[in-house]
């Protein structure tokens, strides 16, 4: 671990708390632009005179790739943020599949995933006070009322609900999210295994943004693709606060428990799969770790 500059006091920046910090501040970062650039696209162009009408949303796939762009660009500059101090799980998905198979302490599971829920909780609350006035101007046209069902429009802003060609089921958006959290997993894996082909340099975060491009615009349409469970609830819970009501708790037809469950499950399945198949492959092998490539996702401090 690198040295501390002179004349910083270390104390709570060389324990497990520097650890805690960097998660919820990476993962404020990653909300702060995923939800805004929802909030733009739901509310703010529209509101603003930049769409067709008052009420323009989601005419095409370009409204879809804006989003899915924006969630990559918001992952991959959370992970510069916080990757140095704990590798930037920013996931509670991440930080218990890293627990399972890449030897990260049990111990420090609860308080990251704590610590993602918070940032993830402060960065809707960010994008909110940034996109209030556009948002109250959305849902006046739009005749929208926050806690009646179509409240779920501006809720979209901050959390996820499932397709209605779902039919009010919940093993079609359960099986979306293992899905899509378990190539999340797999995929930051092969990213950062120094026995693979890990990218040099400090690019690793700008591909892992890549990944959630990849998985939006390829599976994001049936449920909105949180595969984060910090992403959901922790926006989910302000919006709550805020006046969205049911559609925040229990969501869509009962939905607020898939976007954690499901991407606990992926995420070490998406583990399992990538070292039984492609990791323990290539040390039986005998492989060597590519020069000049650390890899990344272990806690930095132990105690």
């Amino acid at each position: 671990m690198a040295t501390a500059k002179v004349g910083i006091k270390t104390g709570w920046r060389a324990t497990a708390w520097g650890e805690l910090i960097a998660e919820f501040l990476g993962t404020f970062v990653l909300i702060s632009f995923g939800d805004g650039v929802v909030a733009m696209a739901v509310a703010a162009l529209n509101s603003s005179g930049r769409a067709a009408t008052l009420t323009t949303i989601f005419l095409g796939p370009g409204d879809w790739l804006l989003i899915g762009w924006g969630w990559g660009l918001a992952v991959a500059f959370g992970v510069y943020v916080a990757g140095g101090v704990t590798g930037a799980h920013l996931n509670p998905a991440v930080t218990v599949a890293f627990a399972v198979r890449r030897g990260f302490p049990w111990k420090k599971v609860i308080p990251y995933c704590i610590a993602q829920i918070l940032g993830a909780f402060a960065g809707a609350a960010l994008v909110f006070a940034n996109y209030h006035d556009s948002i109250k101007a959305y849902e006046k046209a739009a005749k929208i009322v926050r806690g009646d069902p179509s409240g779920n429009t501006t809720f979209s802003i901050f959390a996820t609900f499932p397709a209605p060609y779902f039919n009010g089921g919940w093993f079609g958006p359960l099986l979306d999210q293992v899905i899509g959290t378990a190539f999340l997993v797999l995929l930051i894996l092969a990213v950062v295994d120094v026995l693979n082909m890990a990218p040099k340099g400090n690019i690793g975060p700008f591909i892992i943004g890549l990944i959630v491009v990849a998985i939006g615009i390829s599976f994001g349409a049936n449920a909105g693709y949180a595969i984060n469970p910090a992403r959901d609830f922790g926006p989910r819970v302000f919006a709550w606060f805020a006046g969205w009501g049911h559609n925040a708790f229990p969501g869509v037809d009962n939905y607020f428990w898939i976007p954690i469950v499901g991407p606990l499950i992926g995420g070490v399945i998406g583990a399992y799969v990538y070292d039984f198949l492609i990791h323990d492959v290539l040390v039986a092998r005998g492989a060597t770790p590519v020069p000049d490539v650390e890899e990344v996702g272990r806690t930095a401090v132990e105690d």
